[in-house]
C-alpha cells in the first residue's frame, strides 16, 4: 500500500505540512509515502509532471487537499500508467465527492434535496419550487459556504423567489471557479448537537470523532449507526467520511458524506488512530 499526499509547495520533495504527521504514520505502520504536486493537478497544469516522484507499484490511498472530479480521474489514469492504482476510481470518487452520487441511497436519512445542472436562475427556481415552501441550506454539488451562513447558506423561506436567489447569488460570487455542478437545495433541519465525523472503509465504520470545524466537542449521545450502516455498505465505496448530528427530535442525520481521501482529520484525532484505523484495513 503506498500513500500519497500532497508535497510541501517550497519543499518538494517533502509532505505539505498539513500531511506531514499522516505521512511520518504511515511511514511507522509500514507503508511507503510519496509525495504529489497538487497545485499541477488542481491548476491544469502537468499531471504527469504531477506523479512524476512516485515510485513502485500496487495499490495506493491519497489523503489530500480536495479535487474536483475531473482531476482525481485524471490523477488516477496518471498514476495508472506508472503502475499504481487508485484504490478508489474516479467514478467512485465522484459519487463519494458530489451530492447527486450518493443522495438516493441515504434519501431516508438525510435532508430532502434537489439539485439543478449548472446556474441559471430559471433552473435554481424550478428546484426551489420542487423542494416546496420552507427553510433550506444551499450548497453545490461538492461544497457549501456555511462559514456566510445568513449570506451565502440559509435560505428562510423559498417561497420568496427574490430572497432566495440573493442567497444563490452571494453564494456564486464566493464559489466563483470553485463553483460544481449546480445548485442544491436541502431542507433546512435543526440539530442539538455538534456534527461528527465518522470514517468508513468497504462500508465498515472504522473511527468515530468530532468535525474538524469543532475538533473539541464530542457527542453527549451514543451515536446510533444501525439506519446508516446498511446505507453505507450499500454504496460500496471502499474510503468515505459520513458527518452526523442529532436532529432535535433525537433522531441521527446524515449531514453530508465525502470521499475519505479529501475529508479533513480533526486536530483531536491523532494521525496514527487514522492510518492504522483506515490504510492499514485497506490493505
Amino acid at each position: 500500500m503506498i500513500l500519497l499526499v500532497p508535497a510541501n509547495p517550497l519543499r518538494p520533495r517533502h509532505p505539505d505540512e498539513h500531511f506531514a504527521a499522516e505521512a511520518q504514520a504511515a511511514r511507522a505502520a509500514g507503508l511507503d509515502v510519496a509525495v504529489v504536486d497538487h497545485d499541477a493537478l488542481a491548476g491544469g497544469g502537468d499531471a504527469r509532471r504531477a506523479v512524476a516522484t512516485v515510485s513502485g507499484s500496487g495499490m495506493a490511498v491519497y489523503r489530500g487537499w480536495m479535487l474536483r472530479s475531473e482531476q482525481y480521474a485524471t490523477f488516477a489514469e496518471m498514476l495508472a500508467e506508472r503502475g499504481v492504482v487508485l484504490r478508489t476510481d474516479g467514478e467512485q470518487y465522484r459519487r463519494a465527492h458530489e451530492l447527486p452520487g450518493w443522495y438516493s441511497a441515504l434519501a431516508a436519512v438525510t435532508p430532502p434535496s434537489v439539485w439543478t445542472t449548472g446556474a441559471e436562475r430559471a433552473d435554481f427556481d424550478r428546484a426551489r419550487v420542487e423542494l416546496g415552501a420552507g427553510p433550506a441550506v444551499l450548497r453545490d454539488y461538492s461544497k457549501s459556504m456555511k462559514h456566510y451562513w445568513d449570506e451565502a447558506a440559509f435560505i428562510p423561506d423559498l417561497e420568496d423567489g427574490a430572497a432566495a436567489w440573493s442567497v444563490a447569488r452571494r453564494f456564486l460570487e464566493l464559489r466563483d471557479d470553485d463553483f460544481v455542478g449546480g445548485f442544491v437545495l436541502r431542507r433546512f433541519e435543526r440539530f442539538a448537537s455538534a456534527e461528527v465525523r465518522t470514517w468508513w472503509v468497504d462500508g465498515a465504520c472504522v473511527l468515530i470523532g468530532p468535525h474538524p470545524d469543532s475538533p473539541n466537542d464530542s457527542a453527549q449521545v451514543e451515536i446510533d449507526l444501525a439506519p446508516i450502516a446498511p446505507l453505507i455498505a450499500g454504496l460500496g465505496l471502499p474510503f468515505v467520511t459520513v458527518d452526523l448530528a442529532l436532529r432535535t427530535d433525537g433522531v441521527w442525520r446524515v449531514v453530508e458524506l465525502g470521499d475519505g481521501q479529501v475529508s479533513d482529520r480533526p486536530t483531536t484525532i491523532e494521525p496514527q488512530a487514522m492510518i492504522e484505523a483506515l490504510l492499514v484495513r485497506a490493505r
